[in-house]
């Protein structure tokens, strides 16, 4: 891979070459991309969107939309550190195509800001109720009427993939989705293959899979431009972006270490793990004498959050660039925080918010009620789209459809296709109106 190609200002439809040379400093184009998805509708509903606690209203907990803001800004420092090391590296990019150390740190930026933006609501466990839905649910009976390819996309639902539809979906009047810069969606794209073969490799970018079967030739397009390397004549998999495992680094900083602050300033977990656990991280940045000043918990967990976040972001920028030629040429099969120095420190972390948090008796209730409202969502929709679609609709289907938004009206023959726009409709409700929807539509 060559990094001219990667940071590739095209977006969906251009019917011309973007140069960096040409853009205007005061709004390059990869400012232009995070502009237009914090302005977007399925960013906006991230605030009411589970990170760890569903429904949480306390309001120092994280939603979707401040997890992926804080990511967002951990992934701008990461482009930022490693776009200076590339450009000392690599003078052309500067000096024949105008790359600046800030485009690096706008990419990643972007991509990482929009990292959740396809992630269905009540947290990782939507996206398991939806893929619950066709394996156990009523959606079992469609697998007969579609591909192999086709059925794995509904039963492993994937945020990612969905996330590449909002990103990309064209629809009449809105041509490329946001068209965001390919540069940015090559970032963030983490799993760049299709959903089979699953989980192929160990490779950590075959771990998911990263767009859905209506969305492959939006997908052919942008790797093409991007230059990523093939893995496989069989199948549609390629190795990463490398700014990609900037973005997937500042998501494992920011879950590993503010999932844990939540959980201490929720009382779920003792706040002396806070020192405890991060001391060996934050030893070299720490001053002893302001942390004993500070009075409240809240504040001294903060210090200690903002001291471990620097010092992973150090780290990684480290590994990040010691591999870097490995990277490129798509023979470095790992995330880069698995080769951090303190890769201990934050496993140990993980498990004690996986035990005190992810798992805690309020997390799996709001789970447990998330799988019944989903599942509901998808049976009334489905059979309303369905059973119109065979002209066999009921007065209640009717009346269902009333409820679903014109852009999510598919009149197609492909099942394939209703199907995914009902899933698509779902997954992107916040919290709270899967919840009223469910209201309005159950059945005592």
């Amino acid at each position: 891979m060559k990094w001219e190609k990667l940071l590739s200002l095209k977006k969906h439809g251009d019917t011309f070459v973007r140069h960096r040379l040409d853009e205007s400093e005061t709004r390059i184009g990869f400012e232009v991309d995070y502009d237009r998805i914090i302005f977007s509708s399925a960013f906006r509903s991230l605030q009411d969107k589970t990170q760890v606690i569903p429904l949480s209203k306390t309001d120092f907990v994280h939603t979707r939309l401040t997890h992926s803001l804080e990511v967002s800004v951990v992934g701008r420092s990461l482009g930022r550190n490693v776009g200076e090391k590339l450009l000392s590296k690599y003078s052309y990019l500067a000096q024949e195509y105008g790359y600046t150390v800030n485009d690096f740190g706008a990419i990643v930026a972007a991509a990482a800001l929009a990292h959740d933006i396809g992630n269905p609501p009540f947290g990782h466990s939507g996206e398991k109720a939806i893929g619950d839905f066709f394996v156990n649910g009523k959606g079992q009976q469609f697998k007969k009427h579609l591909s192999a390819l086709e059925w794995q996309d509904f039963v492993d639902f994937e945020g990612n993939a969905n996330g590449f539809t909002v990103l990309t979906k064209s629809r009449p009047g809105v041509v490329g989705g946001l068209r965001i810069s390919y540069a940015t969606l090559g970032a963030f794209m983490k799993y760049p293959k299709e959903s089979l073969p699953k989980k192929p490799t160990l490779d950590i970018s075959d771990k998911k899979y990263g767009f859905f079967q209506g969305d492959k030739a939006a997908f052919i397009d942008v790797v093409d431009e991007l230059g990523l390397i093939s893995k496989d004549k069989k199948s549609l998999r390629y190795h990463r972006h490398p700014l990609a495992y900037l973005v997937e680094a500042a998501d494992d900083i920011c879950y590993t270490i503010i999932d844990f602050e939540d959980g201490i300033n929720l009382g779920w977990i003792p706040e002396e793990h806070a020192l405890e656990f991060l001391i060996k991280i934050v030893e070299r940045s720490i001053n002893r004498d302001t942390y004993s000043q500070l009075t409240s918990k809240e504040d001294r967990v903060s210090y200690l959050r903002a001291l471990a976040i620097g010092s992973l972001i150090q780290d990684v920028t480290r590994v990040f660039i010691e591999n870097e030629e490995r990277i490129l040429k798509g023979e470095f099969p790992h995330a880069l925080t698995d080769k951090c120095a303190y890769i201990a420190q934050m496993k140990d972390i993980i498990n004690i918010s996986v035990n005190n948090v992810y798992q805690s008796k309020e997390v799996v209730e709001k789970e447990i009620i998330g799988y019944k409202v989903i599942h509901s969502l998808l049976d009334s929709f489905t059979t309303a789209v369905n059973n119109h679609y065979h002209h066999d609709e009921t007065h209640y289907d009717t009346l269902v459809l009333k409820l679903l938004p014109e852009k999510y009206h598919l009149e197609t023959d492909s099942l394939y296709e209703r199907l995914m726009s009902v899933c698509h409709f779902v997954s992107m409700l916040t919290d709270g109106k899967a919840l009223e929807l469910y209201h309005s539509l159950k059945v005592e």
